[in-house]
């Protein structure tokens, strides 16, 4: 496909997503609306949305693109099955609070329970997390773009960078959540729609069928899913599936992006229909995503294609496009494209959403009554939504001069350490009911807690006889932070009921 009908599909596709949010914006763009979506989302459209929004273009192409490596392979799917319970904790667990006490930001939680300097670390905290996290997911995508679209055109990178969340903002600013609810489903359909649609080119091109295809992964070198023979190696099946209860607590349900979507609807019973069929669907198409990445290195194998080059280094993330837009035919080209839109922008769209909402409630009171339709605060909203668009362009600049390991590595790498303390201080707060802490010191707790796991994971291999931290290391930040906030606490005036 050329670099012509790549930038025409992609504008059009915009142009789609801006006619969805001028619709479904027009006659509210109220602080509610944008918040909470005024709280009456349907929980079917909720649920299919946050399919785009939880896969992301790291889904869509860097899982497919580390299926090549020997300690991977489908290995990815031991941390899919931790997700899958993290997912259902959440939904048992969290949501119900979260609805008991009718929260826009899940941060008013530890404000309540713990002060209100515990409250901003944990608000500063997901700010942090979320900007370094969605950056990474839609740095993926704009290398995508940039070399096989805007290198034709002599684009800098940071001009590609600028133009994709620019295109971003242009349909999210106005309506906020209310409008994600809907484009989310739309482009989760796309996706979905894409993956499926790839499976069936690809193995077409292959001259297999279901049975012939199955046959094949099974029988390939990337086939194989549980690794148990070295519990020392970060691919080990239990630390992979700890890490994935962890990660996905912390980084779904101690995160205001995909909890501010459950929180839109309108009961907690809503809401919980939501996440068990959000569950179901979302293992079922990470199988989808790790059978494409076998079956795209059996193609490459077939046909000669190498791992494509990025200044000397091999990067894996590029195979699935490489070989969609210069291998296959033209409607399989535009499948691609369609579903790496989607993955990556449902994603990007969504964390802005929130990080404006977490802003703007947790430092600037937006939620309070006398400010949810006031001009003045929906203007400085627009303000808070271009702010958090350049943070995100300088964090994707600097990692693109550092980077030279595959993005979803990067980002749960990264996770670890940014939402461990928010592990460590939801479970201070559930589990330690009688006591409270010295507010003051609890920024100092969930600094020293990340340098400390930093500290381990760099001489593991020395100070635990060759041990490698993988995911798990997020559990290891979540207790030191917790042992640190029992070390400040002091008794509870009275017993909390939350």
């Amino acid at each position: 496909m050329n670099p012509i009908t790549i930038l025409t599909l992609i504008l059009l596709y915009f142009g789609l997503l801006i006619f969805i949010s001028r619709i479904v914006s027009r006659k509210d763009t109220s602080n509610d609306a944008f918040f909470k979506a005024n709280k009456n989302s349907k929980w079917y459209l909720v649920a299919f949305g946050m399919i785009g929004t939880a896969l992301s273009g790291v889904t869509f192409i860097s899982v497919p693109g580390n299926v090549g490596s020997i300690d991977n392979q489908f290995g990815y799917f031991q941390f899919v099955l931790g997700n899958a319970i993290g997912f259902l904790i959440i939904a048992t667990v969290l949501l119900p609070l979260y609805y008991r006490m009718n929260l826009t930001s899940i941060y008013s939680y530890i404000e309540q329970r713990l002060g209100t300097v515990s409250y901003k670390t944990a608000a500063t905290i997901f700010l942090i997390s979320r900007t370094i996290g969605s950056a990474f997911r839609l740095y993926l995508v704009v290398i995508v773009l940039q070399r096989y679209v805007f290198d034709f055109y002599h684009i800098p990178f940071a001009l590609t960078v600028l133009i994709s969340l620019g295109l971003i903002f242009s349909y999210t600013y106005r309506g906020g959540l209310k409008t994600i609810i809907i484009t989310d489903t739309l482009q989760t359909f796309f996706l979905v729609s894409s993956v499926f649609l790839t499976l069936f080119f690809i193995c077409r091109s292959m001259n297999f069928g279901a049975f012939e295809a199955f046959e094949a992964i099974k029988n390939s070198n990337y086939s194989k899913v549980f690794f148990y023979e070295d519990f020392l190696k970060g691919n080990f099946v239990l630390k992979q599936i700890l890490g994935g209860i962890f990660v996905t607590i912390a980084m779904v349900g101690l995160d205001q992006d995909l909890m501010q979507k459950n929180l839109s609807c309108a009961s907690i019973g809503e809401a919980q229909k939501n996440m068990f069929t959000f569950t179901g669907v979302f293992v079922l198409i990470n199988i989808f995503f790790l059978s494409v990445g076998a079956l795209l290195y059996l193609f490459a194998e077939k046909n000669g294609i190498a791992i494509p080059m990025v200044d000397g280094v091999k990067r894996t993330d590029l195979l699935f496009p490489e070989i969609a837009f210069n291998h296959l035919s033209i409607v399989p080209s535009i499948v691609f494209l369609l579903g790496l839109t989607a993955a990556t922008f449902a994603t990007t769209d969504s964390a802005l959403t929130a990080l404006t909402t977490s802003f703007c409630v947790d430092f600037l009171g937006m939620d309070k009554a006398e400010n949810r339709s006031s001009q003045k605060t929906v203007r400085t909203r627009h303000f808070v939504h271009v702010a958090f668009s350049l943070l995100m362009f300088l964090v994707i600049i600097v990692f693109n001069s550092l980077n030279d390991k595959s993005v979803v590595t990067m980002i749960f790498k990264v996770a670890s350490y940014t939402y461990g303390p928010l592990l460590g201080l939801y479970a201070f707060g559930l589990f330690m009911k009688t006591k409270t802490v010295h507010d003051k010191l609890v920024p100092f707790i969930c600094l020293i807690s990340p340098m400390i796991c930093f500290f381990i994971s760099k001489y593991s291999s020395q100070l635990f006889g060759n041990y490698v931290f993988d995911n798990e290391l997020i559990i290891v930040n979540g207790l030191l932070t917790f042992v640190g906030l029992l070390a400040i606490s002091k008794p509870a005036t009275k017993p909390t009921r939350f």
